[in-house]
């Protein structure tokens, strides 16, 4: 009898015609800070049992590289105070050097950062994106409700060091860090690191109003151009920020608009929870139990079969409101929960 090798399972493109290259993944919920526009001060975490283990995790992931994921971002919560996080990097590294994945990163506060820079870039990680949303001690200790600038930015530095690309993200809040827009480009563009301003999202409760927080990116972008010269550029990253030049210091700046101007159009993204749930739109509430098909089996036809069903219904797009009207967030879950 001829012996004929499996299938490999079919890359996902869903009904729109997008094909879904891009996974970010929630490794956990819990934070080491308590941002004010990204949780409340009380926070409940998830049992641990519920969560994935590193191995799923492993599993989850390498599932959607053999279906055509390039690009693989693993978020938190803080990722880096996952326990033995570094052993999923490790592992997930191996696509790295097959060739099957593109790109390796993490989204983090910094906290971690210069205990784990080192070992990253060794994993074949060449970019982080570090939330970073003002350049004041205090304002920073208030924002975060626990957290301390020197160490975030002695992650940076930590990570430029070990020779990490860094890409800052600034939540653009309204009264809050206004008058920092300038400060955090020259910042950002002095050590060689792009800037991405990001608008306040309306996911979970938190405990002030968001449309008190809200600033909108034409105002910040109109801010800038007071003073710097914006020159649009065709640059990407594979996500949704649309970047500009500045021709005075020769750094790149990006703009995340989920309310003034959405991004659906071009979504090649899926998020996996922690707990194995694959929201196919961020800002819809639509999803897939993937936990269940990879605890049910040992082999992976389940949970490609989930995969693909989910996919299938992934949504044109979404519609964030922020308003005096609609006060409830736009979803229910924190951005903690979905990875940021």
């Amino acid at each position: 009898m001829t012996s004929h090798a499996p299938v490999p399972p079919a890359p996902l493109v869903d009904p729109f015609g997008r094909s879904v290259t891009y996974l970010r993944v929630s490794v956990t919920d819990r934070c080491d800070f308590r941002c004010v526009y990204c949780m409340a001060e009380d926070m409940t975490f998830l049992p641990r049992r519920d969560l994935l283990s590193l191995e799923e995790l492993d599993r989850l992931c390498s599932a959607f590289v053999d279906r055509g994921a390039r690009k693989l971002r693993l978020t938190g919560g803080e990722p880096l105070v996952r326990r033995d996080i570094m052993k999923l990097f490790r592992s997930l590294s191996r696509h790295l050097a097959s060739g099957a994945l593109k790109e390796l990163t993490l989204t983090t506060n910094g906290s971690q950062l210069a205990r784990h820079a080192a070992e990253l870039a060794d994993c074949g990680v060449k970019r982080v994106n570090v939330s970073l949303d003002t350049l004041d001690a205090d304002r920073f200790r208030a924002l975060t409700r626990r957290g301390d600038l020197r160490q975030v930015l002695d992650g940076v530095a930590a990570a430029q060091q070990a020779g990490l690309a860094v890409k800052l993200n600034a939540v653009a809040l309204k009264g809050v860090n206004e008058d920092e827009v300038f400060s955090l480009t020259e910042f950002a563009h002095g050590q060689g690191m792009d800037l991405t301003f990001i608008e306040v999202m309306p996911l979970g409760e938190i405990d002030g109003q968001r449309l008190d927080q809200y600033w909108p990116l034409s105002q910040v972008r109109a801010r800038l151009a007071e003073r710097l010269t914006l020159e649009p550029i065709d640059y990407t990253t594979g996500g949704p920020a649309r970047y500009v030049r500045v021709k005075e210091t020769g750094g790149r700046i990006g703009f995340i608009t989920p309310l003034t101007h959405n991004f659906c159009e071009s979504c090649n993204r899926v998020r996996v929870t922690c707990t194995g749930v694959l929201y196919m739109c961020l800002g819809q509430e639509d999803a897939a139990d993937l936990r269940a098909p990879l605890r049910a089996s040992p082999t992976d036809e389940l949970l490609h079969r989930a995969i693909g069903e989910a996919i299938a219904r992934k949504p044109r797009g979404h519609d964030f409101v922020i308003d005096r009207e609609t006060r409830a967030p736009a979803v229910g879950r924190h951005m903690s929960t979905t990875g940021g």
